[in-house]
């Protein structure tokens, strides 16, 4: 994962330092452990100061939650080293369809790990983008299911580090729109990482092309460091605002998680103990409880972000808290927050039509 930030403290850097000692301190037992979940977001890299790969994730898995099957994202892993350079990051997808491969022979336990694949390709090649995107389809047997553009911009570095900082007004650009309009023909979705100052963009985005399926990453990015710290009040009523009219987009889904990364500004990980999943529960519910009633549960799903938010919290303990945050709802809305928003914004094959294998007719 090139371009990975970790300081040397864990509160330094782009991303939090998982500290498996701090995590050890405190365990909790499982709630609701038949519950069937999707994650429909996490990573796997290999990266200079930080492995998470197969086995790590599989060590998560095993938390004691039902995860039925999980969902990559992309995160700048496995590039290709030769060739073309719009054509290197078809090594990311095709080592996430390794992984699948691997999960596939269920010899690692019973979850779908990687079931579908949200890749990378530079929208900004235009018309030519299609191209690409068709080549990630044809590698994965059908789990590639959209792509992923980074497009967090901040003008301060306390809250946007410079390196690989994404362009300012990266989703009005002419090439992109126009590689953004290969998605849906090719039936992709479009992941969107943005920061709650952001919004309006993704709303335009959505509007102009609605018939492509857009799903807002981490709770919709609201910031909590540099010139946001200390006005939580006042940036929920700004992020609030545009989430109202990010959900008037019929296109759009949002994924609830990514409130572990150190842009939110929680500091859970400068506690001397990791927070419990009541603590969780009580800081992010009125997040959670604003997407939910705006958007509605089947166009919601809870997602880990692991290993990324792992710097502030166990796997077991987030869904425990996503489990908490949930405990008002009927069992058809949790089956959509857990499981079934995901399983169709990302079109899952049933457990049945994930074993047969891909017939290609003449």
């Amino acid at each position: 994962m090139g371009g990975l930030s970790l300081g040397a403290h864990e509160d330094e850097g782009e991303y939090l330092r998982v500290r498996p000692d701090w995590l050890a301190q405190h365990v909790e037992a499982v709630i609701e452990p038949d519950l069937p979940i999707v994650d429909p977001h996490h990573h796997v890299w290999d990266a200079p100061g930080w492995r998470y790969m197969f086995p790590d994730l599989v060590e998560d898995l095993k938390s004691g939650h039902n995860i039925t099957a999980t969902i990559f994202l992309q995160c700048y892993s496995m590039y290709r080293k030769l060739g073309p350079k719009e054509w290197k990051s078809l090594g990311e997808t095709e080592f996430a369809n390794g992984v699948a491969a691997m999960a596939a022979s269920g010899a690692y336990g019973k979850t779908r790990v990687c079931e579908g694949i949200v890749g990378n390709v530079n929208l900004a090649l235009g018309k030519r983008a299609g191209d690409v995107l068709a080549k990630h389809v044809e590698v994965t047997s059908g789990r590639f299911k959209g792509i992923r553009e980074i497009t967090t911009y901040d003008p301060e570095e306390a809250v946007q580090p410079r390196e690989r900082a994404p362009r300012r007004g990266q989703l009005q650009n002419t090439e992109f729109l126009e590689g953004f309009a290969c998605l849906a023909p090719l039936g992709l979705t479009f992941d969107a990482w943005a920061f709650h100052t952001q919004l309006d963009e993704i709303v335009e985005l959505a509007r102009k092309f609605p018939g492509t399926g857009i799903i807002m990453n981490h709770t919709g990015g609201p910031i909590g460091v540099g010139r946001f710290a200390g006005k939580r009040d006042e940036v929920f009523a700004d992020w609030r605002a545009g989430i109202g009219r990010l959900a008037s987009c019929p296109n759009v889904t949002m994924k609830l998680g990514g409130l572990g990364m150190r842009i939110s500004g929680f500091g859970f990980h400068k506690r001397a103990l990791p927070p419990s999943s009541e603590e969780l529960a009580a800081a992010w519910k009125p997040y959670i409880e604003t997407c939910v009633e705006v958007f509605g549960p089947s166009r919601c799903m809870f997602e880990s972000n692991f290993p990324v938010d792992k710097g502030s919290y166990s796997y077991g303990v987030f869904w425990n808290a996503c489990k908490r945050l949930a405990a008002g709802c009927s069992a058809s809305e949790k089956a959509e927050l857990f499981s079934g928003t995901a399983t169709r914004v990302y079109r899952l094959p049933s457990e049945t039509e994930a074993v047969a294998p891909a017939v290609k007719t003449a």
